[in-house]
């Protein structure tokens, strides 16, 4: 697989990342044995990035992800990126964004030893808190980057306006914010921020939380412990709406010779201010067709087809903290 360049930090990573979100819990049943498959059979496939988060089940998805690539990282540790996120704490109330410098560094120092690894090549402050000034979240993520324990720092989940906020401090380098075919509003500024600022962008949920997979029907029913079951965001009449856009997606897919979960992440990476998306996968197979979306070229015409046919559509939002 190609490589690209990732913004400012010059890091030359593959445009498919392997992403461990659906490892932590949130998904239901992380299904170990097979998702360490799918980060091998991802490896095996010419990938090079791989992205985790100390909150994806506080450490078990940045030790299964260190698990399935420990043979890489001792022969060839330079030849895996490996980007994890930080700034969320568990509370007895509930989940909170916490990106204070003391509880930022010990962040680092648990995905570090989570990892396995001496360093993290790109650390991600996971979501905007508000709460603290980012000139203290700044300085402490360029102290840590002096220290030898982080060699790039990125952002994700915020807009253009806090990451000029970062900005004053230390140079944010990479951007990781949901984008997909029904969330498409990171284009109006955030996406024109990032492309003036050589800010490298890599994006979480290129399939719509799977709505994109072509693999729903109106009946579908998520496990009780998946995030989705309890979502109004997979029920009801706007459900079905975009249900209706997704077959659609997928008759073109299958006359240019994809699939619709292929067209879906190529047109996230067709925005020229776009370098990376983010892909998650507990089985090989799931991963394998997902990496074909590298080979796929959409020009402005493509998009414009894809415009058409998403006319219409509801919406779509994710997770946060808060919820």
């Amino acid at each position: 697989m190609d490589t690209v360049r990732l913004g400012r930090t010059e890091l030359q990573v593959t445009p498919i990342c392997f992403g461990t979100w659906q490892l932590g819990g949130d998904w239901g049943d992380p299904e170990a044995d097979g998702a360490r498959q799918a980060i091998r059979r991802a490896r095996e496939l010419g990938v090079n990035f791989f992205d985790t988060a100390q909150g994806y089940g506080w450490g078990a998805a940045e030790r299964m992800l260190a698990d399935a690539l420990s043979d890489e990282l001792q022969a060839d540790r330079d030849g895996v990126v490996l980007a994890t996120k930080g700034g969320l704490r568990m509370t007895e109330d509930g989940l909170v964004r916490d990106s204070s410098p003391a509880w930022l560094r010990q962040g680092v120092e648990e995905s570090l030893q989570a990892l396995g690894v001496d360093h993290i090549d790109l650390y991600q402050v996971h979501w905007p808190d508000e709460a603290t000034p980012f000139e203290q979240t700044g300085q402490a993520l360029a102290g840590l980057v002096a220290e030898g324990k982080i060699r790039h720092v990125g952002v994700s989940n915020f807009d253009a306006r806090q990451m000029a906020a970062l900005e004053g401090t230390l140079p944010v380098e990479t951007l990781q914010p949901p984008y997909h075919l029904f969330r498409r509003d990171i284009e109006d500024d955030v996406l024109p921020w990032c492309a003036e600022h050589d800010v490298g962008v890599l994006v979480y949920a290129p399939l719509g939380h799977g709505l994109l997979t072509g693999a729903f029907d109106e009946d579908h029913a998520f496990p009780d412990d998946d995030w989705r079951a309890g979502s109004d965001l997979f029920a009801g009449e706007a459900f079905h709406t975009n249900l209706d856009k997704v077959r659609a997606l997928g008759d073109l897919a299958r006359e240019r010779g994809h699939t619709v979960s292929q067209l879906a992440i190529a047109w996230t990476i067709s925005h020229p201010a776009v370098q990376v998306a983010i892909v998650g996968a507990r089985k090989p197979h799931h991963f394998e067709e997902s990496a074909g979306a590298a080979d796929i070229r959409l020009d402005d015409d493509d998009r414009a087809q894809i415009d058409r046919i998403m006319a219409g559509a509801v919406p779509l939002g994710g997770p946060s903290p808060e919820m």
